[in-house]
């Protein structure tokens, strides 16, 4: 191996005061004027473009390198949103009609506001079964049930229940586009990093099964009970069990067919991909044969049974403002779904970010999908996030910009404009053999468990608990577990952390665990103490408690007085007990006490030069500290310590690599003092090691040391 390049430094022994000292810390603080100054003139220009990112990237749109390309994958995503949004508004419990809205609307929205160049917005799975729950609860079969004369018999009002249907969906959907524009405009878009990448896709995996398991009713062509609320996904499959000898046998055909087709089309899809510059539109296939030739031709409807789309209504609905009295019934849905939505559309925008090299603004991202949203709940469209499987097909064929999105845009409208009855035949069963098989890709995230368990337990810990919450509690609720989950997990870490004791790699300045080290060597006379976890009323008894054992532990000599009782015995008589003291110097004598009831000592005249005198608390992991975190350091006069460990008051402490945060946090929470000040603290622990070796410190641990144990002795 070869030799590492070396380096010397040579500066003087610098404490936290004189590091402010010779850095100047600027105690001034950013005025309010001038920040309004600063938003004047060019910085407006600047926040305008920053808010309409299409005014700033547009203009110098390259026709020539991007125009083919984008076309391209305009069209091919274009006539993927066909298919998909019809099924997906299935999902949603509303007319498949609506799924097209919701592919034309909000996409426009997010060409103008939006800052990823690749991610397809529109329907997308999740949250459209998301959405399926909200509507489903608050407009159920059983409200609009009407009595049929002729059969004798209660059927369903099928138009009353899609019109509230849809105004429930809208309702929720502009909701979520609100708390969405909110969130953006007051910089929350770390809220996202709440959802970790196992929680994710645990929770996506989760609702996966909520979406087979809400699709099966058209496979078989059963209607079962709609269930609500907490484990409604395993009575519903025992409803379905139940219903099994119902299955329209027409349906069921249809749909083993329509499946077997796509996965095999699917299967030739990737085999030629190299080879053909645009994929095969599978779905496309499956919605024209099966529903413009055979469905037609055989008329499945009234021979077989078939449940089919219906009557597709040409053009778009006029805009409607959703009804504010819905409001207070789905707000918490619709802040399920803002989250939902905006971390599923920022997860896959940074990783086409990363992979070509441009910034996705994560507070922008939720602003533009909160317009698509509240722009859409007004346009009669339900809410929206990105789909993975179009965004590969959109990055796949050469799309480079938001224009591919404009442009799949203008092929829905031309769906919906001129071709949309041609439709209107299409099983049902077609539409749920697509969502079936465009969820293949989520139920491989089940490898992800195996993974996760060689590397990381607890990512894998969560992402089984977010799938099992997700699928007992439904999504809404099982989001919310999940996450509160999440964060038990981190802070039972900070309340399980490493205590270890650090020692020097001879020749550096460089300190690691003596336990782990054979060469590590613990500095003569000095104690370095690391926790691996930060410092707050959670752990702060603990780390007191571990600070106690380790002093313990090192700690090999003992201390002890007697007592002069009653009589006053003479000096040769009196039996004395050595107390041994860990410092590097001589203390002073102390005089023969002359009083009844006076506690005295005598001190060892060469004490051990290898014992302790001094500890040095590396709080390098800290970063931050709340008021019990303070208190659990040995200076504050309220301390643990103090009061439990007297030990440890026989030592000089230090205190080394600060954070700044966390020394405002114990100048406010009352740690310094006339006494106590920042000279204890100290840039590294090298710092602290050199400054208690040095002649000054010497003197200062044999002050400190005399008078602790002085106070400690007299009663």
């Amino acid at each position: 191996m070869e030799d590492q390049t070396g380096y010397s430094v040579h500066r003087k022994i610098l404490d936290e005061g004189s590091v402010d000292e010779m850095a100047e810390k600027s105690e001034s603080k950013t005025l309010l004027s001038e920040k309004v100054r600063k938003c004047s003139g060019p910085r407006l220009k600047e926040c305008l473009l920053r808010s309409v990112p299409l005014l700033s990237w547009l203009p110098r749109y390259p026709i020539r390198e991007n125009a083919l390309g984008d076309m391209i994958s305009g069209i091919s995503v274009g006539i993927m949103q066909l298919p998909q949004g019809m099924a997906y508004a299935l999902l949603a419990s509303v007319p498949p009609v609506f799924g097209l809205y919701s592919s034309f609307y909000p996409v426009l929205i997010y060409f103008i506001f939006g800052t990823s160049k690749h991610i397809s917005i529109g329907t997308f799975a999740v949250i459209s079964v998301m959405i399926g729950g909200v509507t489903e609860r608050l407009a159920p079969d059983s409200d609009f049930m009407i009595w049929d004369n002729v059969t004798n018999s209660s059927n369903v009002d099928i138009i009353s229940r899609d019109a509230e249907r849809v105004r429930v969906a809208t309702a929720v959907t502009f909701l979520a586009g609100i708390f969405q524009i909110l969130l953006g405009l007051v910089k929350f878009g770390f809220v996202v990093t709440y959802l970790s990448e196992p929680l994710v896709r645990g929770y996506t995996t989760g609702a996966a099964i909520h979406v087979i398991v809400s699709q099966l009713k058209y496979t078989f062509g059963i209607s079962p009970v709609r269930y609500s609320g907490p484990l409604s996904l395993i009575y519903t499959v025992l409803e379905m069990c139940y219903l099994i000898p119902e299955t329209n046998i027409g349906t069921l055909v249809v749909s083993i067919v329509t499946i077997i087709s796509l996965i095999l089309t699917k299967e030739l899809n990737a085999y030629l991909s190299k080879k053909i510059p645009v994929p095969i539109p599978v779905e496309l296939l499956a919605v024209s044969i099966q529903g413009y030739i055979v469905s037609w031709q055989v008329n499945l409807g009234e021979k077989y049974g078939v449940d089919v789309v219906g009557i597709i209504p040409s053009g778009f609905q006029p805009p409607v403002f959703p009804e504010v009295s819905l409001f207070g019934q789905v707000i918490g849905d619709a802040f399920a779904l803002s989250v939902v939505g905006y971390g599923i559309a920022i997860s896959l925008g940074r990783i086409f970010a990363l992979k070509y090299g441009y910034k996705v603004d994560s507070n922008q991202e939720l602003i533009a999908l909160g317009l698509s949203n509240s722009f859409g709940g007004i346009f009669q469209c339900f809410a929206i996030s990105c789909s993975m499987s179009r965004s590969m097909v959109q990055e796949s064929t050469g799309g480079k910009t938001q224009v591919a999105g404009a442009l799949s845009a203008i092929v829905i409208l031309f769906i919906v404009l001129w071709i949309g009855a041609l439709f209107e035949d299409l099983p049902k069963a077609v539409l749920a053999a697509i969502i079936y098989v465009n969820l293949h890709g989520m139920m491989k995230q089940f490898l992800d468990i195996p993974v996760l368990w060689k590397k990381n337990k607890v990512d894998a810990a969560i992402w089984v608990a977010t799938f099992i919450l997700t699928v007992l509690l439904n999504p809404d609720i099982g989001l919310a577990a999940s996450i509160g989950f999440a964060m038990l997990t981190v802070i039972f870490r900070t309340q399980l952390p490493t205590y270890s004791l650090l020692g020097q790699i001879p020749g550096t300045d460089i300190y690691r665990p003596l336990e782990d080290y054979n060469q590590v060597t613990q500095v003569p006379g000095i104690l370095v103490f690391r926790s691996s976890a930060t410092l707050y009323f959670a752990n702060a008894e603990m780390y007191q408690d571990a600070v106690g054992k380790k002093v313990r532990t090192t700690h090999t000599h003992t201390h002890t007085y007697t007592h002069r009782i009653k009589n006053k015995p003479t000096p040769s008589t009196v039996p004395r007990q050595k107390i041994s003291i860990p410092c590097g110097v001589m203390s002073p004598p102390v005089q023969e006490p002359e009083q009844k009831d006076i506690a005295f000592v005598e001190l060892e005249a060469e004490p051990e030069p290898s014992h302790p005198r001094a500890i040095i608390l590396d709080l390098s992991p800290v970063n931050f500290l709340d008021t019990v975190g303070v208190k659990a350091h040995p200076h504050h006069p309220t301390t643990f310590f103090h009061n439990c460990v007297r030990l440890i008051s026989l030592f000089s402490v230090f205190l080394s690599l600060f954070l700044a945060g966390v020394v405002d946090n114990l100048q406010t929470g009352g740690f310094f003092s006339d006494k106590v000040t920042n000279s204890c603290l100290f840039a590294t622990i090298h710092d602290a090691v050199l400054y208690c070796q040095s002649a000054r410190a010497q003197e200062e641990v044999m002050y400190f040391e005399f008078t602790c144990l002085h106070h400690f002795v007299v009663l």
